[in-house]
């Protein structure tokens, strides 16, 4: 089975609205495929994502009207590759060519001219994008976002803050220190001649996806978190003995740096709207060996009418994901201006029911991963 064949599936699925991550981790446990074909599928499928606005315009530039899903995928990995990956060209246009003629012999020679032709064409293509200013389309981002962008950090730093935002991210995972210690993270590592690029207190970023077939992994003794996701919770200060509440708190976290810092003493009160969701923070405290979270079903709105009041309360709310685009580059393409103003009216909402109940002297950390 071709890995490009199988990415192409991929990418419709996302376009469809799949969630990358975990049709990516499907398609891993569905086929046998080495450490170097699962990386070199993860480059040309996200590679794909993150830059889908390029890559669809360059299309329709070197096309008139592509309708098979399949075509479309074929040249957006074949162009992909051309313009950001250290690839052989012709080699690239090559391979399209006989994938394609899989399928039809005249598909496959509409298939190599484009390529041919852009390939002639790259370095002018680039050039007037970049000379233009027309980041949005370089960089595969909504004009709309691209104006708050510039608004926010002006002209000058706009490009800046986009490439920021497109970079390639670092699997980071977080010790459990119920169950693991930091020097035995480090000597797992060593073992497994894993570097480690960057260390925030117990969280790892690593060189290396393979740590998450680990058993390490499946048994609770590392999770996966970014830094800026523990920080949140690490600095609302838990005690153990306190009653904490996590508000939309799915996956679990978030929740998980809360039970830790308490050392699993006292009580974490977990809601979210979704019932799939509290199910899926059960079993994501038990497998980290979490005993004092109490998962419930409930509206975040209406949390000051549930009769008690909290210590701590750890306030993250739904937002658009603009902070996390490097690791779900398809938010980008889900979400207008106005779903975020909507979802800052629901975050005020949320935010002044949990101030309802906070007791006095209370801290509370009101947490987004966005930017904007």
């Amino acid at each position: 089975m071709s890995v490009k064949y199988v990415t192409m599936g991929l990418i419709s699925q996302v376009d469809k609205g799949a969630y990358s991550n975990i049709v990516l981790n499907d398609a891993f446990r569905e086929f046998f495929l080495s450490p170097k074909e699962k990386a070199f599928m993860t480059e040309i499928f996200y590679g794909v994502i993150r830059n889908k606005k390029f890559l669809d315009y360059i299309i329709e530039r070197y096309t008139k009207d592509i309708r098979k899903e399949w075509i479309r995928n074929l040249l957006r990995i074949s162009i992909y590759q051309i313009t950001f990956m250290d690839s052989d060209d012709k080699g690239v246009v090559w391979e399209a060519t006989e994938l394609a003629k899989k399928y039809s012999i005249g598909i496959s020679k509409f298939i190599n001219g484009t390529l041919r032709n852009y390939l002639r064409n790259k370095e002018s293509e680039l050039k007037k994008l970049n000379d233009e200013k027309n980041y949005d389309v370089l960089y595969s981002i909504p004009k709309w976002f691209c104006d708050v962008l510039e608004k926010q950090y002006g002209n000058e730093n706009l490009k800046q803050a986009i490439t920021s935002l497109k970079k390639i991210p670092y699997l980071s995972v977080r010790v459990n220190k119920l169950k693991y210690s930091e020097e035995e993270f480090e000597e797992f590592l060593k073992e497994k001649d894993i570097q480690i690029i960057k260390k925030v207190d117990t969280v790892y970023y690593v060189n290396s996806g393979l740590i998450i077939n680990s058993e390490e992994f499946k048994t609770g003794k590392i999770i996966a978190q970014d830094a800026s996701s523990y920080l949140a919770a690490k600095n609302l200060g838990v005690m153990p003995n306190e009653l904490v509440l996590d508000i939309c708190a799915a996956p679990g976290g978030k929740t998980a740096v809360l039970a830790e810092e308490m050392k699993n003493s006292g009580e974490v009160i977990a809601i979210d709207i979704h019932q799939h969701k509290i199910k899926l923070i059960d079993t994501n405290m038990k497998k980290l060996g979490i005993n004092i979270v109490k998962a419930i079903v409930m509206d975040a709105r209406n949390v000051n009418k549930q009769g008690r009041k909290f210590d701590k309360i750890l306030v993250d709310v739904p937002c658009s994901g603009y902070g996390v685009i490097r690791k779900k580059p398809e938010i980008l393409y889900s979400k207008n201006k106005e779903n975020i103003e909507e979802l800052a009216k629901l975050q005020l909402e949320i935010l002044n029911s949990a101030a309802d109940i906070l007791k006095d002297g209370g801290e509370l950390i009101y947490s987004t991963c966005t930017v904007s």
